[in-house]
């Protein structure tokens, strides 16, 4: 089987702001035709990683590269290939959802206004709707439907379901799913609404401060990694043993996080001396398995 380029790949990132480290020698790659989810808390280096991509932001050293060439000094060919969902959306908000989808086109040659109505009608924005009546969600699904019409090979959407509701999210979620693959689209996003990254990408990209976590196809990691709850006649309990990614503690009720399995764990606590009760293993969700991984605070 022939294996697929790397769309972007970054090669030993490293970034400070000031004298805080975001984080050093970050490596990653995004195959093309991938859906791939940049997880992690507040401050791990997301929006470094964005900013980065973007060409907003230049590494301390490092370089990151979209088909090939150094995002800093992207060609107008490269340029062309890239859609950008970023804060603050859509521009020009006196125009209507009608006019502003006329102005844009304009400035692409392959323009596909069958991509910005379908997504728009499907979301029940009304034409002559102005851009400044609408609620954040809204302008965010404008923009997108925008970006979508450019046709572009690489999406890169920073929070691309902020401010909308469940129905909508879901929605939308589907509908970018099956676009994105139907068209062959690479997809690099983040979100902070973990439910909605498990419905969409192929492959989960975890940082946290410093470092990377996890890189691996989304359904590989949530098989790998298992969260086990039981509870102990202690509530002191320290588990150090290097099977243990994360525990998690509420007065004597545990739950332990590991790549190991049910019998590596009970055979920890027989190690220890500890009897449990109500021993189980639990069903992740990826945002399970994150919070599982990073921890809650």
């Amino acid at each position: 089987m022939e294996q697929s380029m790397n769309v972007i790949e970054c090669r030993n990132l490293t970034h400070y702001y000031g004298k805080k480290l975001v984080y050093q020698n970050l490596n990653f790659a995004l195959p093309e035709g991938r859906i791939m989810g940049l997880l992690g808390k507040n401050g791990a280096g997301k929006s470094t990683t964005i900013n980065i991509l973007n060409g907003f932001l230049e590494p301390r050293s490092g370089q990151c590269l979209i088909y090939g060439e150094d995002t800093q000094r992207l060609s107008p060919a490269v340029k062309s290939r890239i859609g950008y969902l970023i804060e603050g959306h859509v521009q020009y908000s006196f125009m209507n959802v009608h006019q502003i989808e006329k102005f844009y086109s304009g400035f692409y040659k392959n323009w596909k206004a069958e991509a910005y109505w379908e997504l728009i009608n499907k979301l029940k924005i009304l034409p002559r709707q102005k851009i400044s009546t609408m609620s954040c969600g809204q302008r965010a699904q404008v923009a997108l439907g925008l970006i979508l019409a450019q046709d572009p090979d690489l999406l890169i959407l920073d929070d691309f379901s902020l401010g909308l509701d469940p129905g909508y999210r879901r929605l939308f979620i589907d509908y970018m799913r099956e676009y994105c693959k139907a068209k062959g689209k690479t997809v690099f996003l983040t979100s902070h609404i973990i439910q909605d990254m498990e419905r969409l990408i192929d492959d989960v990209f975890i940082m946290d401060y410093n470092r990377v976590l996890v890189q691996s196809p989304v359904k590989d990691f949530i098989d790998r990694f298992k969260g086990f709850t039981f509870d102990l006649d202690r509530d002191d309990v320290e588990f150090t043993d290097s099977m243990v990614v994360n525990t998690e503690r509420i007065n004597n009720h545990y739950e332990v996080y590991t790549y190991d399995g049910e019998s590596d764990v009970k055979s920890m606590l027989d190690r220890m001396g500890l009897s449990s009760t109500g021993f189980r293993q639990m069903d992740l969700t990826l945002e399970d398995a994150f919070i599982g991984l990073t921890g809650k605070y």
